[in-house]
């Protein structure tokens, strides 16, 4: 039976007022957090003291003393003593399916665990220990620029130690890896095998292959692998959730997925593992026969606009490639690039991964049977392609807040940026997803690759800002770590991890405040999920997704950002991580 206390303690929800009536109405909170800074990131970036919740829903941000008031018998009172409490931290983009797959079965090559090409090989090696003869070997998360050789790994290096087994791995940014000779053999690739369309295969003087594998062609050797079993993958997504968690995460955008991704969330969802909401975008292919596949299996549920369903699990557009990696110098640019530093790659301005006509044509195909449409697109002349295709689509088929993206977007050209704010304004669409973290964990590498003038141009925060451009924030996990305090404290600092090419080589002109940052990953993050009503800031009505942290992330110097730790998470009202008394 619907109660006149109910309903007015609904219009109170409406108001956001506190008046003695609708406390009278209302039912006491089920937790409340007091004697705080809860920065909000509302419209107006106000910080309050406190923050109740009911159910799933936050029902009152104020002070310390009109919180309290909201309180019953079996209230939960947590006394944040000072401490901050933020939106629950958004990831605009990250691997989380595969990625959490990739944890529990690859060995993990990422710095600092790795620092030279011997720690690899004893990592194999030791894998090889506990490996049937003949089994694979699989690692992630190597990256040359932080190697003390400076190079890539080979065949030989992996030969050395794993005579007998296949081995492939991957490098951190997913673009390109490295196989032995047993594996390279299992595929069939030798002196006379192609570079197949969209991929190169990497050679010797003597035209032999090395054993790396660069975009397309990764899949040569990739299709032979056994995939997991379905239960792995669950437990992956379950456990990765709990690591979300502990960093205060509360919600992601997962790009690329297929069918059985799906049915695996499903299943998390189901067993009430998947403590984090999760939008999904669809691998969208390369050719109108998988497009034709997609819209007919996916259109009628993949409507985000019109609803985005129990809000915890979101089919919510396509992904699609136009290029390729800023690590591999296979993304798309105008100009060479440069490899150490100052050199030049002479010849290479990588290329598109698929025919660039093609992509502007699924660009159109998906717009019009309703999609939302994210493309990955790295180089300069790839980020120009995508944005003057959505501008196309949209021309020739008017559509307000479809919100197409462009993850990634390191070095959009001055032409893509005022062409992204057009069509942001005029038709709610051509959202920047870029990864901040991009210039710490892979900035070594892409300081070496874009060279001094490009890296300037790298992940332009200031300009967005100062042209009203909205983006989201990314990890692109597991290219960098997931944390998004790291990607944070990356958009504020512009610090490469290691310095190799000096301690500041993508400049002071694109670095933003921690305000600017943290919205990244929260509000403007959710708008990307098509949550922003829901999610994203600390107001009444919406979900109780909230982090608790150490230190506040609005006063602290900006070194101390990356080393904030997470004390307590709420998500859609239920405290699901809680950091031991002792780390508090």
């Amino acid at each position: 039976m619907r109660s006149r206390s109910a309903g007015a303690w609904r219009r109170c929800l409406v108001a956001g007022s506190l008046l003695a009536a609708c406390r009278a109405a209302a039912p006491a909170a089920d937790l409340i957090l007091v004697n705080g800074k809860v920065i909000t990131v509302d419209s107006t970036d106000r910080v309050a003291e406190a923050v109740a919740i009911r159910g799933d829903r936050i029902v009152a941000v104020g002070t310390t003393a009109e919180i309290e008031k909201l309180a019953g018998e079996k209230t939960r009172r947590v006394d944040l003593a000072g401490r901050a409490v933020t939106p629950g931290l958004i990831d605009a983009h990250a691997h989380f399916a595969w990625g959490s797959t990739n944890r529990i079965l690859l060995i993990d090559l990422s710095y600092p665990d790795v620092k030279n090409v011997a720690e690899i090989q004893a990592k194999v090696a030791a894998r090889v220990a506990t490996t049937a003869s003949g089994g694979w070997i699989e690692g992630r998360g190597w990256d040359e620029g932080k190697l003390a050789e400076r190079r890539l790994l080979t065949a030989a290096d992996l030969d050395r130690v794993a005579p007998n087994h296949p081995v492939w791995l991957t490098q951190t940014t997913g673009h390109y890896g490295v196989a032995n000779s047993a594996a390279l053999k299992l595929a069939g690739i030798d002196r006379a095998t192609k570079d197949p369309p969209a991929g190169s295969i990497d050679r010797g003087p003597d035209g032999q292959p090395t054993g790396v594998l660069k975009e397309s062609a990764q899949e040569l050797v990739g299709r032979l692998i056994p995939a997991p079993d379905d239960s792995v993958v669950v437990r992956g997504m379950k456990e990765l959730a709990q690591a979300f968690n502990a960093e205060g995460m509360t919600g992601l955008k997962d790009p690329g997925i297929a069918g059985q991704a799906w049915d695996n969330y499903g299943k998390a969802l189901a067993d009430s593992g998947l403590t984090v909401r999760v939008f999904v975008l669809w691998t969208g292919g390369i050719s109108n026969a998988t497009a034709d596949t997609v819209i007919r299996q996916r259109a009628a549920m993949t409507r985000p606009y019109e609803s985005t369903g129990n809000d915890r699990l979101i089919a919510g557009g396509v992904k699609l490639y136009i290029d390729g990696s800023g690590g591999a110098r296979t993304a798309w640019l105008y100009d060479d690039w440069n490899k150490n530093s100052t050199a030049v790659d002479r010849g290479n301005r990588g290329y598109p991964t698929t025919n660039p006509d093609t992509i502007r044509a699924l660009i159109k195909r998906y717009h019009e049977a309703g999609f939302h449409v994210s493309v990955h697109s790295i180089g300069d002349r790839a980020i120009d392609w995508t944005v003057e295709s959505f501008a196309q689509a949209l021309a020739e088929h008017p559509a307000q807040g479809r919100r197409h993206g462009i993850i990634h977007a390191n070095i959009p050209t001055d032409k893509a940026i005022d062409l992204m704010a057009e069509l942001q304004k005029k038709y709610d669409a051509a959202y920047p997803e870029p990864s901040p973290a991009f210039t710490w964990w892979l900035g070594d590498t892409y300081a070496g690759n874009f060279g001094p003038a490009r890296s300037h141009r790298l992940n332009p925060f200031r300009t967005f800002q100062r042209k009203g451009i909205r983006w989201a924030g990314a990890s692109d996990y597991n290219v960098t770590p997931f944390p998004a305090r790291y990607g944070i404290w990356s958009a504020v600092a512009r610090e490469p991890l290691l310095g190799v090419w000096g301690p500041d080589p993508f400049g002071r002109e694109e670095t933003i405040d921690v305000h600017a940052a943290l919205r990244a990953f929260t509000i403007d993050a959710a708008h990307q999920m098509f949550l922003e009503k829901k999610t994203g800031s600390v107001e009444v009505g919406k979900y109780a997704d909230l982090a608790v942290w150490d230190r506040d992330p609005y006063t602290v110097p900006t070194a101390q950002l990356k080393e904030m730790t997470c004390q307590l998470t709420v998500m859609n009202g239920r405290v699901v991580f809680e950091a031991p008394v002792a780390a508090r």
